[in-house]
Parts: C-alpha cells; sequence; structure tokens
C-alpha cells in the first residue's frame, strides 16, 4: 500500500543508505518516479501460515546520482524469501523475491492509493 502521508525530507546523497547484507539478508530498492516522492511504499513477506504478515513501508526519497537523479524507496534488511509489493490496503503490485547477501531492484509501476 502506498500511504498519503507527506513528510517530505531532502534529497538523498550517494552512499546514504547502509545496507545490512548477509548470508540470510538481503535488501530491497524500489525504483519510482518523481511523481512518488514522498509517498511510503509497503511490502510485507508472502504469508507462511495462518497469521498476516506484518507490512513495513519505506519512503520514496531522491538521490543524487549523476548524470539524473534517482526516486527510490529502500529496504535495507530483509530477511530472504518472497514478498508482496502493495499499491492500496488489499492490492498487490507486484512480489518480489529477496536472497541473502544481495541488493534485489524493482521498478514500481503501481498507482497510490490510500
Amino acid at each position: 500500500m502506498t500511504t498519503g502521508h507527506d513528510h517530505r525530507y531532502g534529497p538523498s546523497s550517494a552512499a546514504s543508505v547502509v545496507l545490512n547484507l548477509g548470508e540470510d539478508i538481503g535488501a530491497l530498492v524500489i525504483e519510482a518516479d518523481e511523481s512518488l516522492l514522498g509517498v511510503e511504499i509497503e511490502i510485507s513477506p508472502l504469508p507462511r501460515g495462518e497469521e498476516a504478515p506484518v507490512r513495513t513501508h519505506s519512503m520514496v526519497r531522491q538521490r543524487l546520482t549523476r548524470p539524473e537523479p534517482t526516486y527510490d524507496a529502500v529496504y535495507p534488511d530483509l530477511k530472504e524469501g518472497g514478498y508482496t509489493i502493495w499499491s492500496g490496503p488489499d492490492t498487490a503490485a507486484a512480489t518480489v523475491e529477496i536472497s541473502g547477501g544481495r541488493i534485489t531492484r524493482h521498478r514500481y509501476t503501481g498507482a497510490v492509493s490510500a
């Protein structure tokens, strides 16, 4: 789910996010476009039983890169496995597979909804 919280932080410089990669820990970078700047995108692990997985979110921020800035949401410490990327309370935009020791990149094309 994307949320309409309007937290406007300044751009992030290169190398300003620390990723904790390990044997069974990976990271996810969701690539967005400028229209999603400041929007929080929720993700959750795929269900592994009857209990609903806990969602977490990260804000799309401008990253100062060359030659053009990028707009990304970063999830630095994810246990390997499948994850749902949400575009609404009950609407999945995509699923991704996180591998330990690696950074997974996904281009977000979901619509913004509260």
